[in-house]
């Protein structure tokens, strides 16, 4: 098994565990139910809040280095199933998921495009640009 990726930005992470979890089906997937279950905790469904034993789930869960080549999109988004496995109820409107450092893109060298929540942050999208990566907001 390789190294797993040392991730700077935890939202950077999970828009990729999105994609390699949910969308690729590359790694075992993750039903917060079922975890709640499994670990014997409850959670308010209704709450826009992160549930905490989720969110911790997901720092703890690695990443193999050997899947970042699979990576050649990240498309964010409110509906995106992480998000709502980790915030049953969240809307999107507020900055919960937002990616603040880029710097994880240099592990992945496939990536293309990137689809981003919207924060206002045009130097990160020259940034990306700058790397090659069709980069825009949601």
């Amino acid at each position: 098994m390789s190294q797993p990726i040392q991730f700077a930005d935890p939202n950077f992470k999970l828009a990729v565990v999105q994609e390699l979890m949910y969308n690729q089906d590359l790694l075992p997937r993750f039903t917060l139910r079922e975890y709640a279950a499994e670990q014997g905790f409850t959670y308010d469904g209704g709450s826009v809040e992160a549930v905490p034993e989720a969110l911790a789930y997901f720092e703890a869960l690695e990443v193999p280095a050997g899947l970042a080549e699979k990576v050649t999109e990240i498309e964010m988004d409110g509906g995106n199933e992480i998000y709502l496995e980790i915030a049953p109820n969240w809307d999107g409107e507020d900055g919960t998921f937002d990616v603040d450092e880029f710097a994880d893109v240099a592990h992945f060298p496939n990536l293309t495009s990137m689809t981003l929540l919207y924060t206002g942050n045009e130097e990160a999208l020259k940034t990306l640009r700058a790397r090659g990566i069709e980069a825009d907001w949601l």
